[in-house]
């Protein structure tokens, strides 16, 4: 793709609108609503007349906040047609954190539901900088007009002429979840973009005609643009952990579903009651699941309800650059599982191409530059890099986080992003994911990593999961593992304890570990509910070890 091609990601629209005007494009079993592609096309044109109409053009960052329906696809497509930059904020990640997103943002337009306007004004977001204000549904006491008067004050029905963006030109601002940190707004441009759906096309095998049904909202942003129907299901997106199972698998078969995507922890939660009650799905081709690593037993549950064949698929990446690597359930769990079990790390397969993976030393500190001594031997852990087309290149209004978080590359005039996450490489190029780096737990005798230790003590048919955190300081912490128990079982603790500790020690890296604490329900992040946040876990082992003194 040439620097100064025209790349516009909301061109894959028009297009399928041409392809196959009366395919629906997005059908929302509640109220049994959809839009065939030729009506999302005409929608989001009119909408974008609108949006110029009112002064957001090129260039101008907009905070969206609408509920997933048919006004949100019209919208975010309207936004990239006129070359606008969408700010994509979860609403879940709490005030705080949310004021200081549009603090950093600067936008200087606001759409949204009248509920987020009213927390708007309420908490002054973005007072300073907003300008232009547009309600989704009634507007009240705030200054602006509304979609519908947008909508409703277009006569022109011919098609609109995209912003002739280029490669490199600012798309999107997506924040990310802050499961280890303040948010950051990642910047995305119409390249970035491009490079994801080619990739997501080329990985999957995904076909113009297919069936989509995304549990995540930007997921879904992606159906139109690889040509699939996209099945919007009822439920609260910001707890996909607590999903009504029936609103998933009904919509599957009723619709044909052949691709869904979802977070482990709606994965689990689905996957359970699917086989508690015998459902079968035979549309379903792929399923998709990210977020976290996925347990085995949750893919095999899963794949119970496939047809003989039918993957589940579980792509590593971030926000900042998604997919990195790619995997599926068969290879999981005839060859990694046991692997994994032992404490080896999880396997996320291999690098998807076009991606150049390394797996570099462990530091806390900037990397300025990148030099071929900054690599690990293979099988060694250390910290992934990345480099493709579809890696973000930095973050918006924060250069101290592009500077700890980027090496140039001055050989490809290109960059690395370093992931965050530690990992190793065998040799057979697959990638074994080992936790987060800030996760580490730094002991008198050496490091200990949070996704090998806890794989170990996850084989225990009592445990849901567990955490490894750290207590103390760096360097002389004690290592606790917290555990959360499976759902309704009675069971003796003391005696769970008391396994867990003769499990600890029949593996090296977990013989060192003596110290489990049981907690009722681990905090985890907002986006995918599978995250588990490690920090505030740590806070409450120091506290509950401190009252046990």
């Amino acid at each position: 793709m040439a620097e100064t091609e025209l790349v516009n990601i909301a061109a894959h629209l028009p297009e399928m609108a041409r392809r196959q005007p009366d395919t629906r494009a997005i059908i929302f079993p509640k109220g049994k609503r959809s839009l065939s592609f030729s009506e999302l096309n005409r929608l989001s044109d009119r909408i974008a007349r609108g949006l110029l109409e009112n002064g957001i053009c090129r260039g101008v960052r907009t905070v969206l906040m609408v509920t997933p329906s048919p006004e949100f696809f019209a919208l975010t497509f309207a936004l990239f047609k006129v070359g606008a930059v969408p700010v994509l904020i979860d609403p879940g990640l709490g005030i705080k954190n949310l004021k200081q997103c549009f603090a950093e943002a600067e936008p200087h337009a606001f759409i949204g539901i009248p509920k987020a306007h009213i927390a708007r004004k309420l908490f002054s977001w973005g007072k300073e900088t907003i300008r232009t204000c547009i309600t989704v549904g009634p507007r009240l006491f705030w200054e602006g007009t509304t979609l519908a008067a947008i909508i409703e004050g277009q006569k022109d029905d011919s098609p609109f002429t995209l912003a002739p963006t280029m490669k490199e030109d600012v798309a999107a601002i997506l924040f990310t979840s802050g499961s280890t940190g303040a948010p950051k707004g990642a910047v995305y441009s119409h390249g970035n973009f491009a490079a994801q759906v080619q990739a997501l096309k080329q990985v999957y095998g995904i076909e113009p005609g297919e069936i989509d049904l995304p549990t995540f909202p930007l997921f879904a942003l992606f159906a139109p643009a690889l040509g699939m129907t996209a099945v919007i299901p009822e439920m609260d997106f910001t707890r996909p952990g607590s999903v009504n199972p029936r609103k998933i698998l009904g919509p599957i078969n009723e619709y044909g579903v052949t691709t869904m995507f979802g977070s482990p922890a709606l994965i689990n939660r689905v996957g359970r009651y699917g086989v508690e009650h015998g459902v079968k799905l035979p549309t379903l081709r792929r399923a998709i699941s990210a977020g976290a690593p996925v347990p085995a037993s949750v893919l095999e549950r899963f794949t119970s309800m496939l047809n003989p064949g039918v993957q589940v698929f579980t792509p590593y990446g971030a926000t900042e650059a998604l997919p990195v690597c790619s995997i599926g359930s068969r290879e999981i769990l005839e060859e990694t599982r046991q692997i994994t079990d032992a404490g080896g790390g999880v396997c996320v397969g291999r690098p998807v191409e076009g991606i150049r993976l390394e797996i570099v030393q462990i530091t806390d500190n900037p990397i300025c530059g990148w030099d071929e001594s900054l690599r690990v031997p293979t099988g060694t852990i250390g910290e992934i890099v990345v480099q493709g087309e579809q890696v973000t290149r930095g973050y918006y209004n924060r250069p101290e986080s592009d500077h700890i978080s980027k090496i140039a590359d001055p050989a490809t005039d290109s960059f690395f992003h370093r992931m965050g996450d530690l990992g190793g490489m065998d040799e057979e190029g697959r990638v074994w994911f080992c936790g987060r780096k800030a996760h580490r737990v730094e002991t008198e005798t050496g490091p200990i990593y949070t996704i090998p230790c806890e794989a170990v003590f996850n084989t225990h048919p009592a445990v849901l999961r567990s955490a490894l955190v750290g207590v103390g300081e760096p360097g002389s912490q004690r290592p606790v593992i917290c555990i959360e128990l499976e759902k309704g079982l009675q069971v003796d603790q003391e005696k769970v304890r008391k396994e867990l500790a003769e499990l600890a020690q029949e593996h090296i890296h977990t013989s060192s570990i003596d110290t489990f604490l049981f907690h009722p329900a681990f905090p985890v992040d907002i986006r995918h509910n599978a995250k588990i946040f490690r920090e505030k876990l740590a806070v409450w082992a120091a506290l509950r070890l401190k009252c046990a003194h």
